[in-house]
């Protein structure tokens, strides 16, 4: 069957498998005028032409507004092509040889392998590679900053890539991603003497943090199996805090129960109320993140409750969006290095997964070298690192700062050495003082992070100290949660609170008496010592 298509049809949601795209030259500069990419009978096979009047009117009619009577579901359920769908995605047992034969339907409910291995969702790559590189970069350019459902999100704007098969009425939105890349100039310059040192905020989202990014493809596959009467009542996770966060808005969004396992007296009060906002049901359990875990994996084996935490491989396909994103802000060059904290290991695998699909799909020709930063009192990742990767053990964690990678036994380690060894990788650690004292420097340059993010900056100084990455290298650091999340924490070191801790950086209020004069001796003192030096 022939079939065209244009830009301008697919901005609107008119095929979310192949919607045809202007190309472009993707170097950073002398972009020549766009030219029409049309499809011709088969997917596959693309030509180009010039962009005619017809066009032209095309991008103005349908530039409309939608029908007074119609939500953006509506417009998309409208504009959506009847054509076939030859994508498709399924599970596997992670890192199978090419013998393996087992897999299951993303509509099953199933967590681990035949052998109690972990799954992974693999995509048919077959069908991805009939259309190019260019193809696709074109597409996820077209549907940034747009508000049509579901494009709008930066996770499911590249939907062919995350679940390809879901029905767009089934998705569980609220146009997370397309989060923020910023440039650090002045910490970079000032701290660690780098000229291309960048921030990914994933904590500007909507619930604070990386977690929606996975927790949106999760809660719309939940949403779809209960449309399908498949026995789910309810979902369920336990967390360090983040997650819960995530699962509780998204449930709340689909009028979904979520029930939420806490380690008690162990995650911030910011942290603690989303949830319990968001009408979940908490319980808070005296034991630690592992504890938890442990409970919730046994829970959800005798109750209808869907398991939520990244042992569940969905969530994944969210999350290294993240890293699509990465390489779409860069105007597709390929940074050097990405340092991202780790604590239950899973991120570190989503970020290497969607580089490597870049990578393997024509989109770019290599894939950054990865850092794994972990907080020394829970740092079995770093440990196993340390070893020569020959001898795994699990730990107990310690209280740290950065609580939300306080975990000992991280159910991703099997993908976090995968993805570590496949892109030449390093791990390192920071100490409690170290964390929280680079959070401070950041703090200090315009930022607010939370400490996880020190943990990472802490790995990129002791990194850029040593030599391994170079002053020109360019460099992003994945700042995971936001820090309005973890003002305790900045309270404490900013007051000294902090038993054995130092806080080399800490700014606290000046005491002053409510006079003129004790006001203009503190301020002239305060100006004199920020007067620049001759």
């Amino acid at each position: 069957m022939a079939y065209s298509c244009s830009l301008f049809h697919s901005s609107l949601a008119s095929n979310s498998n192949f919607p045809s795209l202007h190309h472009r030259n993707h170097r950073r500069f002398n972009r020549p005028a766009p030219t029409v990419i049309s499809c011709s009978s088969s997917p596959s096979t693309f030509d180009s032409s010039s962009t005619s009047s017809s066009n032209n009117n095309s991008l103005s009619a349908q530039k409309n507004r939608r029908h007074a009577d119609e939500n953006i579901r509506d417009e998309a359920r409208r504009h959506r092509s009847t054509a076939k769908n030859t994508l498709s995605a399924k599970y596997v047992p992670f890192n199978a040889g090419p013998d393996s034969t087992e897999s299951y339907s993303l509509d099953e409910i199933v967590y681990r392998s035949r052998s109690g291995g972990l799954l992974d969702v693999q995509h048919d790559m077959e069908a991805l590679k009939k259309f190019d590189g260019a193809y696709w970069r074109e597409l996820f350019d077209s549907r940034v900053g747009k508000t049509t459902w579901p494009y709008g999100s930066g996770v499911w704007s590249k939907k062919e890539w995350v679940l390809p098969e879901i029905d767009p009425d089934d998705i569980v939105s609220a146009f997370e991603g397309n989060s923020n890349l910023f440039w650090a100039e002045r910490f970079g310059k000032q701290f660690l003497g780098m000229n291309d040192l960048w921030v990914k905020h994933c904590g500007i989202s909507h619930t604070g943090s990386f977690k929606d990014l996975g927790m949106t493809v999760l809660v719309s596959q939940v949403n779809r199996l209960r449309k399908l009467k498949r026995p789910v009542v309810g979902v369920g996770c336990a967390s360090t805090g983040d997650t819960s966060a995530a699962l509780s808005a998204y449930c709340a969004a689909a009028g979904i129960p979520s029930i939420v396992f806490l380690p008690a007296n162990k995650i911030s009060i910011a942290q603690l109320v989303q949830p319990i906002a968001n009408g979940a049901f908490v319980l808070s359990i005296d034991t630690d993140f592992d504890g938890c875990m442990k409970l919730i994996r046994e829970v959800t084996s005798e109750l209808p409750i869907y398991l939520a935490n990244s042992l569940n491989s969905l969530r994944l396909e969210g999350q290294k969006t993240a890293a699509i994103e990465i390489l779409q802000q860069f105007d597709w060059e390929v940074p050097d290095w990405v340092i991202v904290p780790g604590g239950n290991l899973g991120n570190i695998y989503a970020f290497y997964k969607g580089f490597k699909m870049c990578q393997e799909l024509g989109l770019v020709d290599r894939i950054p070298r990865l850092v794994c930063a972990q907080a020394a009192n829970a740092n079995p990742l770093y440990l196993y690192y340390k070893s020569g990767w020959s001898d795994f053990k699990a730990i107990k964690a310690n209280t740290t700062f950065a609580s939300a990678i306080q975990i000992g036994d991280p159910v991703s380690i099997d993908r976090a050495v995968y993805a570590l060894k496949n892109s030449n990788g390093i791990v390192e650690e920071a100490s409690e003082e170290e964390l929280m004292d680079a959070m401070a420097q950041a703090d200090s340059t315009g930022m607010f992070i939370c400490p996880h993010t020190g943990v990472a900056l802490t790995a990129l100084m002791k990194l850029r100290n040593s030599g391994i990455i170079g002053s020109g290298d360019r460099t992003v650091v994945v700042s995971t949660a936001h820090g309005l999340k973890f003002t305790q924490s900045k309270v404490e070191y900013h007051s000294k609170e902090i038993p054995d801790m130092a806080c080399r950086f800490a700014n606290p209020p000046m005491q002053v008496k409510a006079d003129f004069g004790s006001v203009m001796d503190v301020l002239m003192k305060y100006l004199g010592d920020k007067a620049p030096k001759h």
